[in-house]
């Protein structure tokens, strides 16, 4: 409960605009920490680095609350140019997209434009072996997005799309069972966005457990599993459960967080474990920043450091 309450409270304040104003002006040297930079050089260079160290990585283009269709399409095209320049520097490309932020929910000629611009995304991934993982949102979405999923996956197939479940959400263990038929491509993971006590679990123990309910069946179901998680004892419990069920290291990885315990990245690659780091980039990084610094408490502590000596 009290991760919750602080969560909320530090959600809550960056929030206001006096303090993204405050923020986006000064934290930009400390953001660095979480952000691979605000153009594609600036992440590819982030991606090769990570290569040399036996790292994968995961691309997403920052953006969020993209209102008009244009600018949507507009996105999606962005994040073409990511693909080309990620293929382009000999890397296979794997991005995440925000399904609003492609226009999901918007009206594009008898179809939704989230939808079309996805299809235009995955083809050009499929195009150089890629992948794309559709990010979840807040519960409002959940359906939408899952039913877009279905339907991505009947046309591309599961190795070029996937998306994301989220432990704190009531629902998600009947939503991964309802995905079974599909054999998906699922990233787990905790949840960022602030929900209220009607659809999410309010206590990080709840979390937690459902996180290794949710893990373990799709381990167990022989689907590819993405563990995303910095939680130690999270992730010596899936190590322990596929050495007990003798699942593969080749049906899953782990997932982590550009910026936060790279010294656990490659401690995770050194003993044999596939890893890729979710690498975000972009102009548009507060909102993403803003999570960052509510996750925990050393986050905030870490950015007041870093203001306090800029």
């Amino acid at each position: 409960m009290i991760d919750q309450l602080y969560r909320k409270a530090i959600l809550t304040v960056a929030e206001r605009d006096s303090v993204e104003k405050l923020l986006r002006a000064r934290a930009w040297p400390v953001a660095q920490r979480f952000v691979a930079g605000e153009d594609i050089p600036s992440a590819v260079q982030a991606m090769k680095d990570l290569q040399a160290d036996g790292i994968s990585s995961n691309m997403d283009l920052l953006g969020e609350f993209i209102e008009s269709a244009a600018d949507c399409t507009r996105f999606a095209d962005n994040v073409l140019g990511v693909i080309e320049a990620m293929q382009g520097a000999g890397i296979t490309p794997y991005v995440s997209i925000k399904l609003s932020s492609v226009g999901q929910g918007k009206d594009d000629g008898g179809e939704d434009l989230g939808l079309g611009n996805a299809r235009r995304i995955i083809t050009k991934a499929k195009e150089y072996g890629g992948f794309v993982c559709l990010d979840m949102e807040d519960h409002s979405r959940v359906d939408q997005t899952l039913a877009q999923l279905r339907t991505l996956t009947g046309e591309f197939g599961g190795a070029h799309v996937g998306t994301v479940l989220q432990s704190y959400l009531y629902r998600s263990l009947k939503d991964r069972e309802g995905l079974d038929d599909l054999k998906p491509n699922l990233r787990f993971v905790k949840g960022a966005y602030l929900e209220p006590e009607t659809v999410a679990y309010p206590d990080k123990a709840d979390v937690d457990a459902n996180y290794r309910r949710l893990v373990y069946q799709h381990l167990k179901s022989g689907a590819y599993t993405n563990v995303a998680t910095h939680d130690e004892r999270l992730i010596e419990d899936v190590k322990r459960f596929v050495l007990a069920h003798g699942i593969g290291k080749d049906s899953f990885e782990f997932q982590l967080l550009y910026g936060i315990r790279r010294d656990l990245q490659k401690q995770l690659v050194k003993d044999g474990y596939r890893v890729r780091v979710y690498l975000p980039y972009g102009r548009d990084w507060y909102p993403y920043f803003s999570r960052r610094i509510a996750e925990r408490p050393s986050n905030a502590l870490f950015v007041l450091q870093g203001m306090l000596k800029g």
